[in-house]
């Protein structure tokens, strides 16, 4: 499963910005072909990612951690962005707009030996796509599911407050259809002002609590802030040594901390807070 906490994106229409992107310390770039780039110029960017593309394959540096989000498969564009980019050695297809597997069948029929890395980041942000996400979550190459926040918004005529609270049950749904496909944990929203370092480290904290392991990014300077905001915490890492010291000083009986008994889920969780911080 993907251990990627950070994914930012930069525009396809801007190439000098693609090495960048890739030095930012985000653990994977979405260069993007849809919102990013006015219809006119889509075409003049698919070309200039494939070439940036395979001038990176002919000097042996092809970007492990490199995905492109390519244009929704109702539009004109999806077909040739498909077929330019399912067999190129990327970390994957990003794709927005999901509705049901057929897109994501599709896709994978494109998938060839060059393209290592099969895998594809469904973005849901439709009410349609809420209400198939568990089928899409147990899709083929399916590595794990996108909450488009801002369009799903749009979609439901939602007008929600800044942490977007109105949206949390269907947040704590995509957790859930994640776990029982067995994936990754989703990838949480956009959080549009890259300027409130504060207030985008609250709306990672609100995405880890809910079950979230990793967030979109629109800005370089969000990048540091989502990557340890999906760590644990000086207390959090404090409480689980104290934890497994605990566990490790009893005798396979019940164990007691601090009036508080510990038991196999408090145990799991320390563990897992040890792993996080490697």
């Amino acid at each position: 499963m993907s251990s990627a906490r950070s994914y930012l994106f930069v525009p396809a229409n801007r190439p000098d910005r693609y090495v960048k992107a890739l030095g930012s310390g985000a653990d994977a770039v979405i260069v993007d072909l849809e919102d990013a780039v006015a219809p006119s110029l889509k075409t003049q960017a698919r070309d200039s990612l494939s070439d940036w593309l395979e001038e990176q394959t002919r000097q042996a540096q092809p970007p492990a951690n490199l995905w492109v989000r390519i244009n929704a498969a109702d539009t004109p564009w999806h077909a040739d962005d498909v077929r330019c980019f399912a067999t190129v050695p990327i970390a994957g297809i990003v794709l927005p707009k999901v509705e049901d597997c057929d897109a994501i069948g599709h896709i994978a029929r494109h998938f060839t030996g060059a393209c290592s890395l099969s895998r594809v980041l469904p973005l849901i942000e439709t009410a349609v796509g809420i209400a198939q996400m568990r089928q899409i979550a147990q899709a083929e190459y399916v590595e794990r599911l996108v909450f488009g926040s801002i369009d799903l918004q749009v979609d439901l005529g939602i007008q929600c407050e800044p942490l977007e609270s109105e949206l949390s049950h269907l947040r704590i749904e995509m957790v859930i259809a994640s776990r029982l496909a067995n994936i990754a944990q989703p990838v949480d929203g956009v959080t549009t002002d890259f300027d409130d370092a504060t207030f985008l480290a609250a709306a990672v904290n609100r995405a880890r609590r809910t079950g979230f392991g990793a967030k979109l990014c629109i800005h370089p300077r969000q990048v540091d802030v989502v990557n340890q905001g999906f760590l644990p915490s000086e207390e959090e890492m404090l409480w689980a040594r104290v934890v497994m010291d605990a566990v490790a000083k009893s005798d396979g009986g019940a164990i007691s901390l601090n009036g508080k008994m510990i038991d196999k889920p408090v145990i799991m969780q320390a563990e897992r807070f040890l792993r996080q911080n490697r």
